[in-house]
């Protein structure tokens, strides 16, 4: 049979979240893509179509416990749960499985630094060692031959995306780099909290883990590997009114007599023949509207008023190209199908 034909075997564990859901989304248009189990604690033994009605026409397994699911009847599982619990139950799945983990449990590789900035030591430190980040682009040899894969955050991937080609580059100074990012409330998840709240939320805008939010690490350990040393960065994420989206303003400083025109470029030649991430042509800048609901990362570049520094702005899809679309991105990489595939959609405007 060939490749095109194969229907691989999907337990999504963690349906009922914003991210699962997403997935649920996506994944029914994938053609090599058969969902045969779908969990939820809180929902287990409900129809997905009345948990999520808009998926009501889809045909779709009951919602289940992790502990009622046929193993043996998986092919690749995808994991929505909430972080600090995923690893034990990664842990505790069949070895035949191949993981796309939408946590943060396995994305920092060093579990010193995961105990540091998420308050325990990691109890699955084997797999850790095992797991690759799944930032597509970057990554995709190793993602290829990957039995578990740590899908980026969104932040991190709306920063590392930009950044990594110009450090590599050596167009701007590595130690000299601030993040400015505001996302939509569906970047905090679907379970209930104050801030979350919409009187909380509507009408206003608030920077929250100022200085301390856990997606710093993940940042910098891509920028350090990419600048083959360790880099810091200044990162302050906000919180807007709005249901989806990232968008990040960076600013840098020019290295080794660089221009605005060999940061264009670097990024240019980086992503030239990508299907998902697109520089924009000059003058024009990226918007949360431009991407929502797509897998699409886009890039605009601009000169700063201040003598050597120019500007930086990605938008993308929180849900999508931050969570979600990567990882189906990610599931085609590991099963040698073409990386767009089931992930074609445009853009929802406005």
């Amino acid at each position: 049979m060939s490749q095109d034909k194969v229907k691989t075997r999907i337990a999504i564990l963690g349906a009922s979240g914003y991210t699962g859901v997403e997935l649920l989304r996506m994944l029914a248009h994938h053609p090599n893509a058969e969902i045969v189990a779908l969990t939820a604690d809180r929902q287990a033994g409900k129809d997905i179509g009345t948990v999520f009605p808009h998926l009501l026409i889809r045909s779709l397994p009951k919602l289940v416990q992790i502990n009622e699911v046929d193993w043996s009847k998986v092919d690749l599982v995808f994991c929505c749960l909430p972080h600090g619990t995923t690893q034990e139950v990664i842990a505790g799945l069949p070895k035949h499985l191949r993981i796309l983990d939408l946590s943060a449990d396995f994305r920092l590789a060093d579990p010193a630094v995961y105990a540091k900035w998420y308050g325990h030591a990691h109890r699955a430190v084997a797999l850790q060692d095992e797991a690759v980040y799944g930032l597509t682009e970057v990554m995709r040899h190793a993602i290829s031959s990957a039995r578990l894969v740590a899908v980026p955050g969104c932040y991190p991937t709306g920063a590392q995306l930009p950044l990594i080609p110009l450090i590599k580059a050596a167009v701007i100074d590595a130690d000299d780099i601030v993040i400015d990012a505001k996302s939509g409330v569906t970047g905090a998840g679907r379970a209930a909290k104050e801030t979350s709240l919409f009187a909380e939320v509507s009408e206003g805008i608030n920077a929250y883990g100022v200085a301390n939010h856990r997606h710093m690490p993940e940042i910098e350990q891509g920028l350090s590997r990419a600048a083959g040393r360790p880099i810091a960065v200044s990162f302050t994420p906000h919180l807007m009114p709005m249901n989806r989206g990232i968008l990040s303003t960076i600013y840098v400083r020019y290295a080794n007599g660089a221009t605005l025109a060999d940061l264009r470029r670097a990024l240019e030649e980086a992503y030239g023949d990508e299907a998902f991430v697109h520089v924009l042509p000059a003058g024009s800048m990226p918007a949360t509207h431009h991407v929502r609901g797509s897998n699409l990362c886009l890039i605009g570049l601009a000169q700063d008023r201040l003598s050597g520094r120019a500007i930086i702005i990605s938008a993308l899809d929180n849900l999508v190209k931050g969570a979600s679309g990567q990882a189906i991105q990610d599931m085609n990489v590991m099963l040698g199908l073409d990386e767009s595939t089931g992930l074609q959609q445009e853009p929802l405007f406005p």
